[in-house]
């Protein structure tokens, strides 16, 4: 079994200058802004005010949220990737998820698209626990993977160098995994055209 330091090293590895520079000039999938358009609406409607990006990557989301006007910071365990967020007018930081060196309950919301699913499963609690204690009361959460069934591993066919640590899981056990932190606002399972996996699309209140 992976440990969490063990992935986040090789991670860190894996998504280096190139990678960060070939994500950097790829376009979002429809999907996702429709997701993303989603979340923001409903901030808009609370009236939240700042955000807080994990795995945030090239910053693209990030971006589009601060863009309309809400307080943005970013994190990214790449330095490659945190230096794309920064050219883009960004506050990012260069932290995992275990490591966000912030206050308690610092934000309104927070955007997790494609970033937990390289937590291992005996370490998804502690990093469920450490968000929701950064989010203030009621605030919203983001949470979005690809899952639908259970593995953990390395993907044979991955054409990151090294190879990445993915964590899947069904929908079941999602639903279970962020009851003890989260109420569930709302819960999708998004087809992926060809594929036996689906996207889980999780928007999620923090409990006090």
């Amino acid at each position: 079994m992976d440990t969490y330091q063990q992935v986040i090293q090789t991670l860190r590895q894996s998504y280096n200058r190139e990678m960060a520079e070939q994500r950097n000039q790829t376009a979002k999938e429809p999907w996702k802004v429709a997701e993303r358009q989603s979340f923001l609406d409903l901030l808009l409607q609370e009236g939240k005010k700042t955000l807080l990006e994990v795995g945030a990557g090239t910053g693209v989301d990030s971006l589009f949220f601060q863009e309309h006007g809400l307080q943005v910071v970013c994190t990214d365990l790449s330095p490659d990737m945190v230096d794309l967020c920064r050219e883009k007018g960004l506050d990012a930081h260069v932290m995992d998820f275990l490591g966000l060196h912030f206050p308690e309950s610092s934000f309104d919301a927070i955007y997790a698209l494609n970033c937990l699913l390289h937590v291992p499963g005996a370490e998804l609690p502690a990093v469920l626990q450490k968000l929701r204690d950064l989010l203030r009361p009621g605030g919203l959460f983001f949470l979005g993977v690809y899952g639908g069934f259970e593995e953990e591993g390395i993907h044979e066919d991955d054409h990151h160098q090294p190879p990445r640590f993915f964590s899947h899981h069904s929908d079941d056990f999602m639903r279970q995994a962020v009851a003890p932190y989260f109420d569930v606002v709302s819960f999708k399972a998004i087809p992926m055209n060809g594929q036996y996996w689906h996207f889980q699309s999780m928007i999620l209140r923090g409990r006090a």
